[in-house]
């Protein structure tokens, strides 16, 4: 039957991760430019692109990785540049008009990939599959709470047109600074987790 407790402790474990209040700066920043109905697009593809890439590796995970030879710690590093070079325009505004031009370009690079379905929650989903132990049920469960971790972050991201109201534009210029600041930030974290991993290998 569903289990309330593997339900909800997957969901604030995938809430904690995706940080969806975290991301309501970045979204903004690269967002800029961008019509309400483009906006609300973004959110949308965002959360799908994300559910998608974490649903293949919670069923395909581990034997993809193993396959490719690949370990978490080459997808930490991996993300880590990613973001280092997203944070770069963001903060110079390099880019900028190419990235405005199309929602989809933010909503697979970087909101789908890696600040949503980055590592860490790959690694946390592959791990609650895993504790359903292969009860269908369990599964089932650890689908619903990704299936609500992805509506949460949407709704966070769908509303985010309110907030640029509020900050209009030159607000909205100071927090993609402060944004590219912070993703950067997080994107030497990423890569510092990954080589120090690398290195305890060694």
């Amino acid at each position: 039957m569903f289990d309330p407790q593997l339900f909800f402790s997957t969901l604030l474990t995938l809430f904690v991760i995706l940080d969806p209040p975290g991301l309501l700066p970045v979204f903004l920043g690269l967002s800029r430019g961008m019509s309400a109905e483009a906006r609300r697009a973004s959110a949308r593809n965002a959360a799908v692109v994300a559910f998608g890439i974490i649903s293949v590796f919670a069923v395909f995970g581990r034997f993809i990785l193993d396959y490719l030879h690949i370990t978490i710690e080459a997808l930490q590093v991996s993300g880590g540049l990613l973001l280092l070079l997203v944070a770069m325009q963001l903060l110079t505004g390099a880019g900028e008009n190419e990235t405005l031009e199309s929602n989809t370009n933010i909503a697979i690079v970087p909101l789908g990939i890696p600040l949503l379905a980055g590592p860490g929650s790959i690694v946390a989903m592959m791990l609650a599959v895993e504790s359903a132990n292969g009860n269908v049920w369990g599964y089932v469960t650890v689908g619903l709470a990704l299936v609500a971790a992805m509506l949460l972050v949407w709704v966070f991201l769908r509303y985010a047109g309110a907030i640029r109201q509020v900050l209009r534009d030159s607000g909205t210029v100071l927090l993609t600074r402060i944004a590219g600041m912070l993703l950067a930030a997080i994107a030497v974290q990423m890569l510092a987790d990954g080589i120090i991993a690398f290195l305890r290998q060694i």
